[in-house]
């Protein structure tokens, strides 16, 4: 069965909206609104059952935490795996850049996802650890050194940020790991919603703080990023911030060249590699 096929199945007589985001991943996932009566729903068709696996452990293991997605039904067995759930809302963080209480919010929904019990997320002993970074830490800069000139970054530039310090990171929880301003999604009543958990798992909180309040500062504005970390209760150190932005940064960058997710070259990655080069002044390196 294709996608377009077990979409409309689903929709039935009712309309519905192709939400994807345009993308290269060949196993990417499929977000649809279907418009039904009583309120429009979202349905996600996973690139491939291992997402949907993942998402629905996550799910289960979160279910009595706010600002969760609710599941309302599913396949995970047929050919082509899919959830439905209760519309989470029309809005999200970079949305809404002057939306300083749904930033705080967010942090809300971080905290208590990191205060939650671990062994309910994974029995995994570490996971991502203070040794699992330092290690990842270096194999990212290696391989930004393959990539350095795709997207746009001269030696030095280069040199100075491999040569930072990997950031410290505290002992692990369980934590959703990519925090997007995107993935926060706001309803017209301003309930927040965390979607997208097929990474969750064990994790230092500052990997998800750190990432969330940085973006939300570049794709939305510096005070919604205060306002989340308001929320979540705590505000890093301003060098390990900045340490864990240059982490962030050069694992996007690694990741986009080697997906080949430009077609515009350099210029595509100039505001990620502007961060490192920010930081990098700021570091004195």
């Amino acid at each position: 069965m294709d996608i377009q096929t077990l979409v409309t199945r689903i929709a039935g007589d009712d309309r519905f909206q192709d939400l994807t985001r345009p993308t290269k991943s060949l196993a990417k996932n499929r977000l649809y609104r279907i418009w039904r009566p009583d309120g429009p729903v979202l349905l996600k068709v996973y690139g491939t059952p291992a997402r949907e696996r993942r998402e629905s452990h996550a799910l289960g293991a979160f279910a009595d935490l706010d600002g969760i997605p609710a599941k309302i039904d599913g396949d995970a067995a047929g050919e082509l795996p899919w959830a439905l759930f209760v519309d989470p809302g029309q809005w999200n963080l970079a949305s809404l850049p002057g939306s300083g209480e749904a930033a705080r919010r967010a942090g809300e929904i971080l905290r208590g996802v990191h205060e939650s019990d671990p062994s309910r997320l994974s029995n995994l002993a570490h996971g991502i650890d203070d040794e699992w970074i330092k290690v990842d830490h270096a194999s990212t800069m290696r391989r930004l050194e393959r990539y350095r000139r795709r997207v746009g970054m001269d030696a030095d530039l280069y040199a100075k940020v491999a040569s930072m310090p990997p950031p410290r990171a505290s002992a692990t929880a369980a934590a959703h790991t990519d925090p997007t301003p995107e993935h926060f999604v706001v309803n017209e009543d301003g309930a927040v919603t965390l979607v997208d958990w097929e990474w969750a798992t064990l994790a230092p909180p500052e990997w998800d703080l750190s990432k969330a309040a940085w973006l939300l500062s570049m794709r939305a504005d510096p005070h919604a990023a205060l306002a989340l970390q308001e929320g979540y209760g705590r505000e890093l150190n301003p060098v390990q911030m900045d340490r864990w932005i240059a982490y962030h940064a050069a694992m996007l960058l690694v990741f986009e060249a080697e997906q080949q997710m430009s077609d515009t070259g350099a210029a595509s990655y100039e505001e990620t590699v502007g961060e490192i080069r920010r930081v990098v002044e700021a570091s004195g390196h």
